[in-house]
């Protein structure tokens, strides 16, 4: 979960994207579609720990998996905050707790 300040710099973060590219139906979507391209970022750099390409053999390592998962879960909050209309942080937490609740777990 991300702290307070955490959501402030993604609130930055929008608010420079807004300014840059606005926020129209279509910027939204390219928000989106950010997100699968990091999420893709993070799986190629698995793979790449794998050396499952031959031709590259092991071409990255764990630190970098974890950097790209960091970069996915930066750009999952931004876009939420760009489509949550109001607290994103609220939307994230409840829905972490009925994930939660959903398996037992506090």
């Amino acid at each position: 979960m991300l702290n307070p300040d955490q959501w402030s710099t993604i609130h930055a973060l929008v608010a420079w994207l807004d300014h840059e590219n606005g926020r129209s139906p279509h910027e939204i979507s390219m928000r989106l579609l950010k997100l699968v391209e990091e999420a893709g970022e993070a799986a190629q750099a698995y793979i790449g720990t794998q050396g499952q390409n031959p031709r590259k053999g092991r071409s990255h390592t764990t630190d970098d998996v974890a950097a790209e998962l960091c970069d996915v879960i930066v750009t999952a909050a931004v876009a939420l905050t760009s489509i949550s209309g109001g607290d994103p942080a609220a939307v994230l937490d409840a829905k972490l707790k009925r994930i939660a609740d959903r398996v037992g777990v506090q």
